[in-house]
């Protein structure tokens, strides 16, 4: 099992910054790709971010040159630098850990959700 835990969203002024960071614990042998994803109510989630073990990185458009994908490969963290932040920002962003496991299988996790509200 693994276990997501967030950190860092909050309430921001449009044009401001905020840092998200998510841990992973628990039991694996490694953790392979980790992400962002965010969604709002009545949407599908969809990808913000991603970044490979080997700092491989992806980004939607509509945060590219805003928002910054960076991993701490030995302490199994993940963290999202969003700068110039938009109104249409606002959303529940979820951290997403595809772990390889003991016995040879890859799994999904997803960690609980952190609310960011831009206000204009």
């Amino acid at each position: 099992q693994v276990q997501l835990v967030e950190f860092g969203g909050g309430l921001v002024q449009a044009g401001g910054s905020l840092r998200l960071s998510c841990a992973a614990s628990g039991t694996f042998r490694s953790i392979d790709a980790m992400g962002w994803y965010r969604q709002a109510p009545g949407r599908q989630r969809e990808v913000v971010a991603s970044i490979s073990s080997g700092g491989l990185t992806n980004y939607a458009n509509s945060v590219k040159g805003r928002f910054t994908i960076s991993r701490d490969n030995a302490k199994n963290t993940v963290s999202l630098q969003m700068n110039s932040l938009k109104p249409e920002d606002t959303d529940v962003y979820y951290c997403k850990a595809d772990a390889d496991m003991y016995g040879g299988t890859r799994l999904s996790y997803w960690g609980p959700g952190t609310q960011v509200t831009v206000s204009s």
